[in-house]
């Protein structure tokens, strides 16, 4: 992982071992990586730093052109790699010939919504009747397939069901439907158990599948399925008439947010999915996502970072506290009023999930401190509270697991049984433990991928469960903690932080899971003045030995190290670690610093 590499691997940086948050510095170049740095630089240009920062993500001289222009043409496999592709695009080119009703089964997040909307756009544009489309609430019906959904399809007159980002796990709802006279075809990304549901089951982590496609979310794997569909249906001769063949690519747009929203790692085909889906958002042909953008005040041209902040959320909003189909509705419109209506809508419920995040984290790490109290060396957290939201438990527990730098669940208690969702960084593998947890009887639901994962449990296995993740995570949580150094990619001045100098490192983006965004430290710069803003944010102004300042921001550090080191060093010099980016406030781009963390100066003045 590039993100979390042993510090042992690297050398010191400005030989900080141990920073104001508790980590080493490590400079993320070693020795043959700086040499391709300088390779890159003097071929492809961009400057010393970008150079650095591609050296330091794995490429090299002879791939660097590939990489700064990442192209489907040649990163996009054979669907057909995928096991149980070729039945699944048979059965669904059978039912778009014959005009059956199809009906499709979305899980209620991004990733979802945006494979149901895929899905719905292709099929219409196939000149299917419009797909039954049903997205569960989370609060009624959980997650995943359930029995009393799939009989209704089935009473509307569906014939095929498609399940999106779910159904991996879903024995029974699937058997359900198929007793029912439903064919099933999952398509879906979930980490799988060894016995499948009976049903097509494309899904690139099972257990025999060879594609090496693990990493893509399910919106990849639908645009996927529906290349090889449209492909099967070209061979079939269904273009050959009047029928316009649906552009796919116009579709990117919604992967790349699902990519990005779903933390999916960003090489490869993900990379790619993300930048030219990047560039079909910027043509705001999608009437909903417009909407969307402007509810979210997204002021210039979207980029990665709107789409995991500020899209991404607002969606989510829908299916945690609100109408789960909100979303996938949204993205499928036509009509700009509703299209606003909806946008608007979704805001809204984003204002009411930040304000129930703020009371729900404040007891939950409440309870946090009071476990770790017990035990500094947790592996993992497992807290529970009564009224507790169930749709805003894996916020939470991502908040956890960012501040006390271990894996987390989250746990609503609402009678007898409880749900939940768990979050890690990199290193550990939450949804193989989950389902190890459902193997000894701990668990009546769970599954996940590596960074995250849902359960549903009894109230009295709650200690037992806490116990077995704490055994089951040790060995991976204290490797991660070994690797647990800032890496940085180079030293950067106030003066040299510019518009220009962002938008260069910017071509070695998008930046996310995989393909962390670059970190620079700025030594020896003065804290001029830092005041607290908003509900938690740090601001503070820097200066250079040349007499330089720069704005910049620590985003939720007041009552941190991080946050109270900057309200106390007015006037001192410091190391400053920092990500440099733009954001357009007004029309007007400008540079956006932000501090990730801060060490000492062994000096006190220039």
């Amino acid at each position: 992982m590039l993100d979390k590499i042993a510090a042992t691997d690297r050398p010191p940086f400005l030989g900080v071992e141990r920073s104001i948050s508790g980590r080493p510095w490590r400079a993320r170049l070693r020795l043959h990586e700086e040499a391709q740095a300088e390779a890159i630089a003097q071929l492809h240009g961009g400057g010393d730093l970008l150079a650095r920062a591609l050296a330091g993500r794995g490429v090299t001289a002879e791939t660097a052109a590939a990489y700064l222009d990442p192209t489907l043409r040649t990163l996009m496999p054979d669907p057909l790699v995928l096991q149980d592709m070729e039945a699944a695009v048979v059965r669904l080119a059978r039912a778009v010939e014959t005009g059956e009703q199809i009906a499709l089964f979305g899980d209620y997040d991004v990733d979802g919504a945006c494979s149901s909307a895929l899905f719905v756009e292709f099929l219409e544009a196939a000149d299917c009747p419009r797909p039954f489309l049903h997205i569960p609430d989370r609060i009624l019906e959980g997650y995943g397939p359930n029995a009393e959904a799939i009989a209704e399809l089935r009473a509307r007159g569906a014939g095929l069901l498609v399940t999106l980002d779910c159904g991996t796990t879903s024995h029974a709802a699937l058997a359900a439907a198929r007793a029912s006279g439903l064919d099933v075809i999952v398509v879906d990304h979930h980490q799988a158990p060894e016995v499948l549901p009976d049903a097509i089951v494309v899904n690139p982590n099972r257990a025999d599948d060879l594609s090496g496609l693990g990493h893509l979310c399910a919106a990849g794997v639908a645009f996927l399925t529906l290349a090889a569909l449209a492909r099967e249906l070209r061979r079939r001769g269904y273009w050959a008439s009047a029928r316009a063949e649906p552009d796919l690519l116009a579709g990117l747009d919604l992967v790349a947010l699902a990519t990005i929203a779903d933390v999916a790692r960003l090489h490869g085909l993900n990379r790619a999915f993300v930048v030219k889906g990047l560039a079909v958002m910027r043509g705001r042909t999608r009437i909903g996502l417009a909407a969307l953008l402007d509810a979210a005040r997204v002021d210039g041209p979207p980029r990665a970072y709107h789409l995991g902040f500020a899209l991404g959320p607002r969606i989510n909003a829908g299916g945690r506290i609100g109408d789960a189909a909100l979303g996938a509705r949204l993205l499928t419109l036509r009509d700009h009023g509703e299209a606003a209506r909806i946008a608007a809508e979704l805001d809204r419920l984003n204002g009411e999930r930040q304000a129930l995040e703020k009371a729900t984290l404040e007891e939950a790490e409440a309870e946090a401190d009071r476990q770790l109290m017990r035990s500094n060396r947790l592996s993992c957290l497992v807290v529970a509270g009564e009224g507790w939201h169930p749709g805003i438990v894996g916020i939470i527990a991502s908040r956890l697991k960012d501040k006390f730098k271990i894996p987390a669940f989250v746990i609503a208690k609402a009678g007898e049984v409880c749900s939940g969702s768990g979050r890690a960084s990199s290193g550990v593998d939450l949804g193989r433990t989950v389902r190890l947890a459902v193997e000894e009887g701990l668990l009546e639901k769970g599954g996940g991928h590596a960074m995250a994962a849902g359960v549903t449990l009894a109230r009295g296995r709650l200690e037992a469960f806490r116990a077995f993740m704490n055994d089951a995570l040790q060995e991976d949580v204290e490797r991660a903690r070994d690797a647990d150094a800032l890496l940085v990619d180079g030293a950067l001045t106030a003066r040299g932080a510019s518009v220009e100098f962002a938008r260069a490192l910017e071509r070695a983006g998008p930046f996310g899971a995989g393909n962390p965004e670059p970190l620079f430290v700025f030594p020896d710069h003065r804290i001029l003045d830092a005041a607290v803003v908003g509900a938690s944010h740090v601001r503070a102004r820097l200066q250079s030995g040349d007499g330089a300042r720069l704005d910049a921001i620590a985003f939720r550090a007041a009552g941190t190290a991080i946050g109270d080191a900057l309200l106390a060093g007015r006037g001192r010099l410091l190391h400053v670690a920092a990500r440099v980016g733009t954001n357009v406030f007004r029309g007007a781009e400008r540079v956006e610093t932000r501090i990730v963390d801060l060490a000492r100066a062994e000096r006190e003045t220039w």
